[in-house]
């Protein structure tokens, strides 16, 4: 029996290392023990970045990358992150992914934090016998976060990087506690935290330069192109205007944007019937888009009513330099040693109990957290940050008692989907330097039918089209694909060879050339297979409200009068009433819970003694 820490004041557990569990983490201090299990073998939840691509080794800015909002709109995406690179092996419980063979002295005495890949041979920040060392759960050294300086515009960085999960800071401004927190630990480059950039107002939909390719393998006009993306955007705009309104026009947002399309219909491609078919399948692919953002299979799953209620920060969305995973890497660093405990996944979680340690019955527990592989933990509270997606799979033999039928209810309605990415490693680029976004069309579709629901024959079809890895001297030349639905969850059943191929045909095919290169290298995230994961990210679904939402964040037990409160604490984007889906709502979800403990905690201290 795993007590958690000695001492006799409060024992939390947090369950998940995400944002929002290391967030709680972060904010929890100083009232008795903490433990936090991870059930994979690394941190980061939907954060993961991966080695990918053969650029140069340094960031010269990671400024501001415009980039599609739910592409990469929250905590999404999958996959463990790879040890390994072609230097040799990395130390498999490393957070960093640090060699233990360097030891991390910059030019100029200044003191970096080592990543995957940032060894002077590489390209690295280092150079002139600088070495990286190992630190975090493996213990063969430690670079002690706090006083490390990140000086941009020289960030280590790996070959390339593959965001696999959350891509982009989406509102990269004040009110963003990610940025904030990224900018504290000075893992943003200059573009980034210029002041201006921070507010632009993109509405969630940032401009990327762009080329738009049709299916018939030619480049669509970029005057027709602009003309559907202002129509949607409009209708998309109309949507959000729903909040609390009397009488529905529809029950979801695809359901009223297919009707406002329809009543548009005539007028389109100024009444020419074959402008009008190719507005209405520029139209398709925007929704396509929607999906990618909404993290759905399709619009009409996503409920109409409380669309509006999700806010879009000001800002121009940007990455990080270093990856994505740089930002809970140095979350961790700021934790005592020994609070993390990773391949630690929780079968079981029993509360409303009394449980007490063997040999010690002084005192008793109200949840006994046991652990698949059969180490248990006591605790007088645990915070848990694990995914919809997992809670809507498990949750009824996680919880013993189960939880309370009304947020079981809130559990089922809310939607939780999949969206993943491909990226693709070209030898040499086909598209024009200016250019960061490759968008797909097929011109035979339209939003007014029903698209196909042969998976095997059609899945690439829901794929939106391609983001450019900017920048390409440290990414190489990537395109990153961005698929949405039961099609991307049929994605994950192929093998490498046949996306690679998929992509192969569908890019000779758009762009018209037969004879160009396939892609040297393939990579995609697979969330849906995940099993700690089960998708990508939430949305409100048609049957669903924000209240839900509120419902699922709600600590049990509901009674706060019970002698024994907060044994179970909820955190997760999902809990975000206006930011789900997002990285910062699920960093604030998780200060937000540690929060309600602190206050608890302070209610009953002791009196100081005058």
């Amino acid at each position: 029996m795993e007590g958690g820490g000695g001492g006799g004041g409060r024992r939390v557990v947090v369950v998940g290392a995400g944002l929002a569990g290391l967030g709680a983490a972060q904010r929890l201090g100083g009232h008795g023990s903490l433990r936090l299990l991870e059930a994979a073998g690394r941190i980061g939840g939907r954060v993961c970045t991966r080695p990918f691509g053969t650029g140069g080794g340094t960031a010269s800015g990671g400024g501001a990358a415009p980039g599609v909002r739910g592409a990469g709109r929250g905590a999404r995406g999958s996959g463990v992150r790879v040890r390994r690179d072609r230097m040799g092996d990395w130390h498999p419980n490393c957070p960093l992914g640090a060699s233990p063979e360097w030891d991390g002295r910059g030019a100029g005495g200044r003191r970096f934090l080592g990543r995957s890949g940032s060894q002077p041979e590489l390209g690295g920040a280092g150079r002139g016998g600088a070495r990286w060392v190992c630190r975090g759960t493996c213990g063969s050294g430690v670079l002690p976060l706090l006083g490390v300086t990140l000086s941009s515009p020289l960030l280590p960085t790996a070959l390339g990087l593959a965001e696999m999960g959350a891509h982009w800071i989406h509102g990269p401004s004040p009110g963003n506690p990610v940025f904030r927190l990224a900018t504290s630990y000075g893992l943003l480059g200059p573009e980034a935290t210029r002041e201006e950039n921070q507010q632009v107002e993109v509405g969630g939909h940032p401009p990327l330069p762009s080329i738009t390719y049709g299916s018939s393998g030619k480049v669509l006009s970029p005057t027709e192109v602009s003309e559907a993306h202002h129509l949607f955007d409009t209708l998309l705009d109309s949507a959000r205007a729903f909040q609390r309104a009397g009488e529905l026009p529809a029950p979801s947002v695809g359901q009223y944007l297919r009707g406002e399309i329809a009543q548009r219909v005539s007028a389109l491609g100024g009444g020419r019937e074959d402008a009008q078919r190719l507005q209405l399948a520029i139209l398709a692919t925007c929704l396509k888009l929607e999906c990618c953002i909404s993290g759905t299979h399709s619009m009409d799953l996503v409920a109409l009513e409380p669309f509006g209620e999700y806010v879009s920060l000001p800002g121009l969305d940007c990455t990080f330099p270093g990856g994505y995973s740089s930002l809970p890497d140095c979350m961790l660093s700021a934790l005592p040693e020994g609070t993390v405990l990773l391949n630690k996944a929780v079968r079981t979680i029993r509360w409303r109990g009394s449980f007490c340690e063997e040999g010690d019955k002084t005192r008793d527990f109200p949840v006994h957290v046991e652990c698949e592989d059969g180490d248990a933990f006591l605790a007088d509270h645990v915070i848990i940050t694990v995914p919809l997606g997992f809670l809507k799979e498990r949750h009824q033999d996680f919880f013993q008692p189960p939880l309370p039928q009304q947020k079981a209810e809130a559990i089922r309605r809310l939607g939780f989907g999949t969206n993943n990415k491909i990226f693709l490693e070209f030898e040499k680029p086909f598209w024009d330097p200016q250019q960061q976004l490759l968008e797909v069309v097929w011109e035979d579709e339209s939003p007014l039918e029903e698209p196909s629901t042969n998976l095997e024959a059609s899945w690439f079809k829901k794929l939106i089209g391609f983001v450019i890895l900017q920048p390409p001297d440290q990414h190489g030349h990537v395109l990153c694909g961005f698929i949405a639905g039961k099609e991307s969850e049929y994605m994950e059943t192929l093998s490498d060879e046949e996306v690679l191929g998929t992509m192969t045909h569908l890019l000779r095919t758009l762009t018209g050339n037969l004879h160009l290169p396939a892609p040297r290298r393939v990579l995609r995230s697979q969330w849906h297979s995940a099993p700690y994961t089960r998708g990508s990210y939430s949305y409100v679904a048609v049957g669903s409200s924000g209240d839900d939402i509120d419902v699922l964040a709600q600590p049990l037990p509901e009674d706060p009068k019970d002698p024994r409160p907060l044994q179970l604490l909820f955190a997760g984007e999902a809990t975000h009433r206006t930011f789900y889906s997002t990285t910062h709502g699920a960093l604030l979800s998780g200060w937000r819970e540690a929060e309600r403990l602190n206050q608890l905690f302070e209610a009953h201290s002791p009196a100081p003694q005058v």
